[in-house]
């Protein structure tokens, strides 16, 4: 498929935006996939196509990260393995599974997570108390929200944040990191499925890619120069961003009854 030249440097443009904002606190695939479909892209090329962008940015964020030594990889290998099988299992099923039931509950969820970090005012400052052994979390948690980005994707990165932070006790900066290797294994295992089914537009989504690269570096960076004081207030906004861009889209019963008001 050829892709014009405005259009190849307007995703690009997309793609490094969501790069930056995705490293902090997820979201990005909200900004990139929308615009996929408006400069009329197949949906499954899209889908492809933009799964290949997403795990070259939260790469890149991990490697940024683990550079600075904020990835404990002695236990979250093992939760990464479980979320990059979530992804495979998840993109496999895409077709058997009624996404109308995951775009009227994953707002409400989004708005309750922007919720629990709007009114957590001491989350970013200590390690809260433990509520889930690793196992446990390695065990269902990973690869229950793996399996999730897989089928259909948006707030997985926030998904994964707030498990860490109630189930495990992370601090914030801690949760981030972790997250975000979580995020890119489940992104991998999705695009190994996608990548099968030769859909991928290889010259948008190596450009993206580089774009998001860009991007989830200097996301990642600012993450760990200005902490908490620029994560939670991103976090929540992008939280709820998600949210409401979801409710008004087609079908949802809640953004319906707004639209009415």
């Amino acid at each position: 498929m050829e892709i014009e030249i405005a259009s190849l440097m307007a995703l690009a443009g997309v793609a490094l935006f969501a790069g930056f904002f995705d490293a902090i606190a997820g979201g990005g695939g909200l900004l990139t996939l929308p615009a996929l479909f408006i400069a009329g892209i197949d949906p499954l090329a899209a889908l492809a196509t933009n799964k290949f962008q997403a795990s070259s940015a939260s790469c890149s964020a991990v490697w940024a990260f683990a550079r600075k030594r904020m990835i404990d990889w002695r236990t979250d290998w093992r939760m990464a393995v479980l979320s990059f099988a979530g992804g495979c299992a998840g993109a496999l099923s895409i077709s058997m599974l009624d996404r109308a039931i995951l775009e009227s509950t994953v707002p409400i969820l989004l708005i309750a997570v922007a919720s629990y970090f709007a009114f957590s005012p001491k989350l970013a400052d200590r390690d809260r108390r433990q509520r889930m052994s690793h196992l446990g979390f390695t065990l269902i948690v990973a690869p229950v929200i793996g399996f999730y980005d897989g089928v259909f994707g948006p707030g997985t990165g926030s998904f994964f944040m707030v498990a860490f932070t109630v189930l495990l006790g992370q601090h914030l900066m801690q949760a981030i990191c972790s997250s975000k290797l979580l995020n890119a294994s489940c992104n991998l295992g999705a695009l190994s499925v996608f990548a099968f089914s030769g859909g991928i537009i290889w010259s948008l989504a190596l450009t993206m890619a580089a774009c998001a690269i860009i991007g989830a570096q200097v996301g990642a960076r600012c993450a760990l120069y200005f902490g908490p004081r620029l994560v939670k207030p991103l976090l929540i906004s992008v939280c709820c961003l998600m949210a409401i861009k979801l409710l008004l889209g087609d079908g949802h019963p809640l953004g319906e009854w707004l639209r009415q008001l």
